[in-house]
């Protein structure tokens, strides 16, 4: 049986309570130091992956304890150096491909020093994420009866790997298209080369509130380790796919708008009667897409560097794609910040969609 590791982290010093309960009695600035302190290690085993072509695999998660705070404010090295650590804990389990998760996949160069200084081959899962959240929210699109293409998609974080990749993928059939990042020059280039091969209006700004008033539909994936969507800006009716994680959308925000839809990005279904072992706020049997690639490359033996880097393949996000529907894994029902979105949520912002 073919194995796989992941490597997590936590997002918050909060997450930690979910693997160690206690840490809820000290302090976050003792458990910052105290984690710091760490070495990567084993979380759990993930057993139960079964394809619907009945192969199994199993697998890991490596904990790499540092948060997203820490991981953008250390040093590079000192974080890559523990991330590594934490993929050499994964190949004395065994396993023959690992993913990064998180800002495990963000800091430095996107995974691709890491897998120069690993004996397995690395993948972000980034491809499967970009082809599943467009999925998701062509999905929530129909539901509420939005025609996307004729929509003003604003897409958060274009010019990072997962941002580019979607703008690349909408741009073909869409017509509006504005994109938000922090550097102006990247922006720039990455609009001239849109308007170059599509017939897309394309308007761009690192001034992401002035942006928001005018999107139909928001695609946020930004590496950022606060919230960024004001959602008072939106206009009613608005569909947010947040795909960040820590999330763009602050959960205490999101609830004060119930006119608004905001989906969870990239949360799949894992064929089989998969344990984690492992509590990420998801309910059974589901996983981000940046795992399920992990998964799926192992179900498949494709042990090869696969979504590195700040470019992603338009081949090899059609082929993920093709392979997990191969296996058995599917998109989530729709959820919103780690709950089931109800026909009554979607009934209301129907209404006032037809409305407007």
């Amino acid at each position: 049986m073919n194995k796989f590791g992941f490597i997590i982290h936590p997002l918050t010093i909060k997450d930690i309570a979910r693997k160690f309960p206690v840490s809820k009695f000290f302090s976050d600035d003792l458990m910052k130091k105290v984690i710091k302190l760490v070495p990567p290690f084993k979380a759990s085993k993930i057993t139960g992956v079964k394809s619907d072509l009945g192969i199994e695999t199993e697998g890991y998660f490596i904990c790499c304890p540092l948060t997203s705070k820490q991981m953008i404010e250390a040093p590079v090295d000192e974080v890559m150096e523990k991330i590594i650590s934490a993929g050499n804990i994964a190949i004395d389990l065994g396993c023959q491909i690992v993913g990064l998760g998180a800002f495990t996949s963000v800091v430095g160069d996107k995974g691709v020093t890491v897998a120069k200084n690993l004996n397995i081959p690395v993948t972000t899962g980034n491809s499967y994420t970009v082809a599943t959240a467009l999925e998701g929210t062509k999905l929530a699109s129909d539901i509420m009866g939005i025609n996307i293409k004729k929509s003003n998609i604003l897409i958060v974080g274009a010019t990072g790997s997962i941002g580019k990749a979607c703008t690349r993928i909408l741009a073909k059939d869409n017509n509006y298209l504005m994109l938000a990042a922090r550097r102006e020059e990247k922006l720039e280039e990455l609009a001239r080369e849109i308007r170059g091969k599509y017939n897309t209006q394309v308007k761009f700004s690192i001034d992401l509130n002035s942006l928001l008033p005018e999107a139909d539909i928001i695609i946020t994936v930004s590496s950022s380790i606060n919230s960024l969507i004001d959602v008072s800006l939106l206009r009613s009716g608005a569909i947010v796919c947040d795909i960040a994680r820590p999330r763009d959308v602050a959960e205490e925000v999101a609830c004060k708008r119930d006119d608004i839809l905001v989906i969870d990005g990239g949360i799949v279904e894992v064929p089989g009667k998969v344990q984690f072992n492992l509590d990420f706020g998801f309910p059974p049997r589901t996983s981000y897409a940046c795992m399920a690639e992990t998964m799926i490359l192992a179900l498949e033996g494709r042990f090869e560097n696969y979504s590195l880097g700040p470019e992603l393949e338009m081949e090899r996000i059609l082929e993920i794609s093709s392979l997990a529907i191969k296996h058995g894994f599917k998109l989530s029902s729709l959820r919103s910040l780690e709950r089931e979105i109800t026909l009554q949520q979607l009934s209301k912002v129907r209404r006032i969609l037809s409305s407007t």
